[in-house]
């Protein structure tokens, strides 16, 4: 039998130790005043995308405004659509609440997808080595040689479009950067004391993957599933503008795509305005928590700018 064992009092301690240091951090970023921003915005964003479409006023497909007998077509804001109405007469607020909830499923679970998928196969591959960090970096090597939009639209040409589809896609072409930075990480890491030791005391390769050597480059993976969200946020509204989307439901990108079939884009700035600003917020608060993240994952960009 191994000589190495870990208890169940033990692991509860190590779990215990990481939820503290991840409060710990939570509390420094918070006092980030960009994240704090981009905390909030995130919050809202979460909130409308799991109950826009229950607050929404309108069905936003179903439902056609009309006025006097007559629909409201490229109608401006007014009390009746307070963010105006689209070429077809449909309520672009309740569009827009409604939409929130496909890109939300599409920018979370594509960001974990890819932040998890990058880190197995950086954390494998890194500490590994050899053959099996030899294939698996060949792999990610043929994923950066191939365009994300392009192999999405061709794989999206020959099926029917789905959010959760569209999410698979985005990860197996998205988790090539956090598999990379993992790996150079896991290489150094593997190579301090305390993982010698625990090989040394009879410690499995498994054992010492995921208890000695992925807990110190957690902070790393945190950070790049952060920065897969906003990747995924912008390649799914990108799909949709290019009309690969998910045609059963409307989301920010699709909205964007509507309006530009419509030739109204350059008129109806009530259409084009929010969902533009809610993609371009919401991947902006993104970035803002994770550079704040950054800082205490690397310490020395703080040096560089005091």
């Amino acid at each position: 039998m191994s000589g190495y064992t870990l208890d169940a009092e033990t692991a509860r301690d190590r779990l215990s130790s990481e939820f503290g240091r991840a409060k710990e951090t939570m509390a420094v970023v918070w006092q980030d005043t960009g994240a704090k921003f981009g905390l909030v915005i995130l919050a809202s964003f979460v909130f409308i995308g799991l109950f826009g479409p229950y607050i929404a006023p309108y069905h936003p497909i179903e439902d056609t405004l009309r006025r006097q007998g007559a629909m409201m077509r490229l109608t401006a804001p007014s009390g009746k659509a307070l963010l105006g109405t689209t070429s077809f007469g449909k309520d672009v607020l309740s569009q827009f609440l409604a939409g929130a909830r496909p890109t939300l499923i599409i920018g979370l679970f594509g960001g974990i997808g890819t932040g998890i998928l990058g880190f197995l196969v950086g954390l494998t591959s890194g500490y590994f080595g050899g053959r099996i960090d030899e294939f698996l970096m060949r792999l990610t090597d043929l994923t950066f040689a191939l365009p994300l939009l392009p192999m999405a639209l061709l794989i999206l040409s020959f099926v029917s479009p789905n959010v959760w589809l569209i999410t698979v896609v985005l990860v197996i072409f998205l988790w090539k950067m956090p598999a990379r930075v993992i790996r150079s990480e896991v290489m150094t890491v593997k190579e301090r004391t305390f993982v010698k030791s625990a090989r040394a005391r009879g410690a499995g390769h498994l054992r010492t993957m995921f208890l000695h050597v992925a807990p110190n480059v957690l902070g790393i993976g945190f950070l790049y599933t952060a920065y897969a969200v906003g990747w995924s946020i912008v390649a799914g509204a990108s799909l949709a503008f290019l009309g690969f989307g998910d045609p059963t439901t409307t989301s920010w990108g699709r909205m964007l795509q509507q309006v530009f079939r419509s030739g109204a884009i350059r008129v109806a700035w009530w259409w084009v305005l929010p969902p533009a600003l809610g993609i371009a917020a919401v991947t902006t608060s993104v970035f803002l928590v994770g550079r704040a993240f950054e800082e205490i994952v690397n310490p020395e960009l703080q040096t560089e700018e005091q």
